[in-house]
């Protein structure tokens, strides 16, 4: 038995593929599949965007781009990082790839998107110049379409302002936020991530929005133990049973992505809700069990009802964070690609 396995459905890919496009209502999709699609499998999740009307597939590096160029040889890849070396130059030159410039010279010979640093505060151009003809498009980043809309409007008409001059070019602000929510901020095109793997970009269920998780990730019981009231539970006896408590041990640890911080979280054991008492170590986790459950029952750390947006909330951080956390090696788990 694996320790735990992932289940990547593309079926639900393509059905966020599709309320996307809806919500777009005649921008273009542009898949964000950087680092490994968010864990998610960048060449699984690609085909699948591509299938559904997504029009171009964005990445952080030339080597993601070049993953996905062997596998997708027509497909319309950007490269949203900067390049490292003349050498990766050449390579996107070849590969027909498009480049992201924000700051210092365009290269020759390659299709290049301009981009404007309209608040973010990191990668762009305090101004635009003149677009040479090596320009296809033009894009900025939002900051805040998940958390305070007012700023990201703000930014939407400082990019609507500097870039209204170049009706020929490619425009694109939009992320998967304000692609739902902020219909002023899709102009051509909208690059999404988080939501294309059905997770919410504001930290809420994501049916609200109309996704579908696409990861699972679950493990079993490995061990079960009855702790009697004033025994603990992992390091540092950080957790104290108060009465007799019956413990079960999932082989799960943060070496696979189960952070420590995930303590009090919530999982679904058999059919049941329980909380994880921890911390957690590097190779397993406790979970307090109603009764003593055998070896081998299931748990569900993600999916089925248990939100990775859940989870961020008690560990402290965001959804995004967790999913790119998860280790997906053989060495660590089992993973499944599904396309229901």
């Amino acid at each position: 038995m694996h320790r735990s396995e992932l289940t990547v459905d593309l079926g639900a890919v393509r059905r966020n593929v599709r309320t996307l496009l809806h919500a777009l209502a005649g921008a273009e999709l542009w898949a964000v599949v950087k680092g490994d699609a968010y864990g998610h499998g960048a060449v699984d999740v690609a085909g699948a965007a591509l299938d559904e009307g997504a029009g171009t597939l964005c990445v952080a590096t030339v080597p993601e781009a070049l993953e996905l160029r062997a596998e997708f040889p027509s497909a319309r890849i950007l490269v949203m990082g900067p390049v490292s070396s003349s050498r990766e130059v050449v390579q996107a030159r070849e590969a027909l790839l498009e480049l992201v410039v924000a700051d210092g010279e365009i290269p020759a010979g390659i299709k290049v998107h301009l981009k404007l640093d309209t608040g973010m505060g990191r990668w762009g151009l305090s101004e635009l110049p003149a677009p040479p003809a090596e320009v296809v498009g033009l894009m900025s980043h939002l900051a805040t379409a998940d958390s305070d809309p007012g700023f990201a409007q703000e930014q939407v008409e400082r990019f609507r302002e500097e870039t209204e001059a170049y009706p020929r070019l490619i425009r694109h602000i939009a992320n998967s936020a304000a692609a739902l929510r902020l219909p002023s901020s899709r102009f051509d095109a909208a690059r999404c991530g988080i939501a294309l793997y059905g997770l919410s970009p504001f930290g809420e269920d994501p049916s609200a929005d109309g996704l579908e998780p696409a990861l699972s990730w679950r493990s079993h019981l490995a061990q079960v133990k009855r702790l009697e009231a004033g025994e603990s539970a992992g390091y540092g006896r950080r957790f104290v049973a108060e009465r007799p408590t019956w413990i079960g041990i999932v082989p799960v640890g943060y070496a696979d992505g189960f952070r420590r911080g995930l303590t009090g979280s919530e999982l679904r054991v058999a059919g049941g809700r329980r909380r994880v008492a921890g911390p957690g170590s590097r190779d397993a986790f406790g979970g307090e069990l109603e009764l003593g459950e055998p070896v081998c029952t299931p748990v569900t750390i993600l999916g089925h009802g248990v939100l990775a947006e859940d989870h961020a909330r008690v560990a402290g951080t965001i959804n995004y964070e967790l999913v790119c956390g998860i280790n997906s090696s053989p060495l660590r788990a089992r993973r499944v690609v599904v396309d229901a």
